[in-house]
């Protein structure tokens, strides 16, 4: 940290860096001006604020959004992520991003929200004993989530499916808050649990527990999206031209935070999104943020459907769930315009 972040930084000299005129030069892409296309049908768009870091291409977007015609850019608070989707259901928030696996229940179970694109892959982290070296060690033991059906639940179960186990017969499940999930794991008392950005990059700095998963680098984890941008149905429906527009800034935000993790991270900081520059840091420069491009969102939400099915926590097919629960005609035209 030291002199990098005593360097005096203001929200100014950060805006200009990626606001509209800015955008082709920090991310070397040349978009076609936005007057080429109608002005959003809502200059209104409502967005989530919660701890997490890798949803940080959602709060560098904001000043982008305001070039894309949005004059009024909210952000709702939410204690934790598993607040997101049902939020977003409710029509209280109109785009956010979504944990890809917890998000499929929520889309079986009818909630009128649908997935617009992948944002980046990786982000979860598994810590266990040394009674714990490697998924199939979970066989008998016990993990600890913040809830059950939570998103550190649900990826935990599709990794424990995924090498054959059964989660709902092989591992007991305890819910307690990560904080106290890092107390018990010390103790002995669990034997595993999830961590997500910035806990995850905390806890290896302290050198706590042993890192089984780390879905960043760790096939097949690393090769599917972990965030998506979902949007309100009714939203997307009536606002075509703002979802559009809405999930350009969000995308050319991802570019920022691929290419300067550094400033991004100063920008969390000041804004009060994070209180941690070292550890914001290393979450920024360890999440890909660069493959929205490559990577396709449609197979991510198949992997995980079939996951979720094997564990018994769905049972739809994947090709009903993409057909009811995905639009990929925004993305499929951004890829195009923001060819990197």
């Amino acid at each position: 940290m030291g002199t990098q972040y005593a360097r005096p930084f203001s929200r100014r000299r950060f805006l200009g860096g990626v606001t509209l005129a800015g955008t082709a030069g920090l991310l070397g892409v040349h978009p076609r001006p936005v007057t080429a296309e109608p002005p959003p049908e809502t200059t209104t768009l409502r967005l989530v604020r919660n701890p997490g870091i890798c949803v940080a291409a959602e709060y560098v977007a904001e000043e982008l959004l305001h070039g894309e015609g949005f004059t009024a850019v909210q952000y709702v608070r939410q204690a934790t992520a598993a607040e997101k989707e049902p939020a977003l259901a409710a029509g209280e928030v109109d785009l956010t991003q979504v944990f890809s696996a917890s998000f499929l229940p929520q889309l079986e179970a009818g909630v009128p929200i649908v997935l617009l694109a992948g944002v980046h892959v990786g982000c979860f982290e598994l810590f266990g004993t040394e009674r714990v070296r490697a998924i199939r060690d979970l066989k008998g033991k016990t993990v600890a989530v913040s809830a059950l059906g939570s998103p550190d639940h649900v990826f935990t179960a599709s990794m424990a499916a995924y090498v054959g186990l059964n989660p709902q017969k092989d591992i007991t499940w305890v819910t307690h808050p990560s904080a106290e999930a890092v107390q018990l794991l010390t103790a002995g008392k669990i034997d595993a649990f999830m961590a997500f950005p910035p806990f995850a990059q905390e806890l290896r700095a302290k050198g706590f527990g042993h890192m089984v998963v780390n879905s960043t680098l760790d096939r097949p984890w690393s090769q599917y999206f972990c965030c998506m941008v979902a949007g309100n149905r009714a939203f997307v429906r009536q606002h075509p031209v703002a979802t559009k527009r809405a999930l350009r800034a969000l995308l050319k935000a991802a570019d920022v935070c691929a290419r300067e993790p550094e400033r991004v991270a100063r920008f969390l900081v000041d804004k009060g999104y994070t209180t941690r520059y070292d550890s914001a840091l290393q979450a920024l420069q360890g999440i890909p943020y660069d493959k929205w491009r490559e990577y396709d969102p449609e197979d991510t939400v198949r992997f995980y459907a079939l996951r979720l099915h094997e564990a018994g926590m769905l049972k739809s097919s994947p090709q009903k769930l993409i057909a009811q629960g995905t639009d990929w005609r925004f993305l499929n035209e951004l890829k195009k315009e923001l060819k990197g």
